[in-house]
């Protein structure tokens, strides 16, 4: 699946894996699921460290609810960050196209 820029695309929603997949490249299915999750958040704080960022050029000492309503510019910001794919689904897609350094120091030391 790819779109007009031509960079693959993340699934919008959850979809069913095979779990040999999954293990391919650690022969370990509980050691890819930590990769995987040590990387969905690593993503997850960017994104939010991200939006944060962006939404503190619009902080104020005296909002009122009328000006927080009517900030259209906020409120795109935000939808577009909702509209976003998970984190979790961006982690496991890297994983699995070889996009995610890690290494295993239990491992290195045999």
């Amino acid at each position: 699946m790819t779109n007009v820029t031509n960079k693959p695309t993340v699934a919008g929603s959850t979809i069913t894996r095979d779990l040999r997949e999954l293990d391919v490249q650690t022969d370990n299915i509980y050691e890819s699921i930590v990769i995987m999750a040590k990387r969905a958040n690593q993503i997850s704080n960017n994104v939010k460290e991200e939006l944060h960022q962006k939404l503190s050029e619009f902080a104020s000492s005296n909002d009122n609810l009328e000006e927080i309503f009517e900030n259209r510019e906020q409120i795109e910001i935000s939808k577009h960050y909702e509209r976003m794919p998970k984190a979790t689904l961006v982690a496991v897609q890297e994983f699995l196209e070889n996009k995610v350094y890690y290494r295993n120091p239990a491992k290195e030391n045999l």
